[in-house]
């Protein structure tokens, strides 16, 4: 269940964030109505109600799907209505929340894709796009908007980003500025 907590972790980065270090040595629970694994194929099948915890990072999701490959290699597929996570920013009090119809994770190529209707927020920042996609290893994000006739009426199907400039302190909280600095050292001299 990497893929939870690198759900978190990619859209985190994609803010120029870090999701919480310390949650990826933490134990990861999963709890879901229904689960299937099947020892032949490698495939693990969570359906229902799934929630991932991992540290501060939770997801929730209708169905997680986790396949692994002969060399240990995992391929993670969350779909919903939608799928979500949340978790907290490294060393600051803020949180990394986002949303999709779909998430998938390959843990070989460290990618991270959101299908339809994705969005992630920090803070008051928000990316919006039909998909997201973010390689953690290159750390390059890509956002497209929805194809023509996908949208629903009200959205124009474009990509959308929300960047709130860094707050200025009121003028009432100005400081003082010091007094000029006098440079004549002896009292004698003028």
């Amino acid at each position: 269940m990497r893929a939870a907590a690198v759900l978190v972790l990619a859209a985190a980065a994609s803010f120029a964030a870090s999701a919480e270090r310390g949650d990826r040595e933490k134990e990861i629970v999963v709890g879901a109505d229904k689960m299937l694994g099947d020892d032949n194929t490698k495939v693990l099948n969570f359906d229902g109600n799934v929630v991932v915890t991992q540290g501060s990072m939770r997801m929730t999701a209708a169905k997680v799907i986790v396949k692994e490959d002969p060399q240990g290699h995992k391929f993670y597929v969350a779909s919903g209505a939608p799928v979500t996570f949340r978790q907290k920013r490294d060393k600051v009090d803020e949180w990394v929340e986002g949303f999709a119809e779909r998430a998938e994770f390959d843990d070989r190529d460290d990618v991270l894709k959101l299908y339809n209707k994705a969005r992630v927020k920090s803070n008051q920042n928000e990316l919006t796009g039909d998909f997201i996609s973010y390689d953690m290893k290159r750390e390059v994000a890509e956002v497209s908007g929805a194809p023509p006739g996908k949208s629903a009426p009200a959205d124009t199907g474009r990509v959308k980003v929300i960047i709130l400039p860094p707050k200025k302190a009121p003028d009432g909280d100005k400081k003082e500025q010091a007094p000029p600095v006098n440079l004549k050292t002896d009292p004698g001299k003028g």
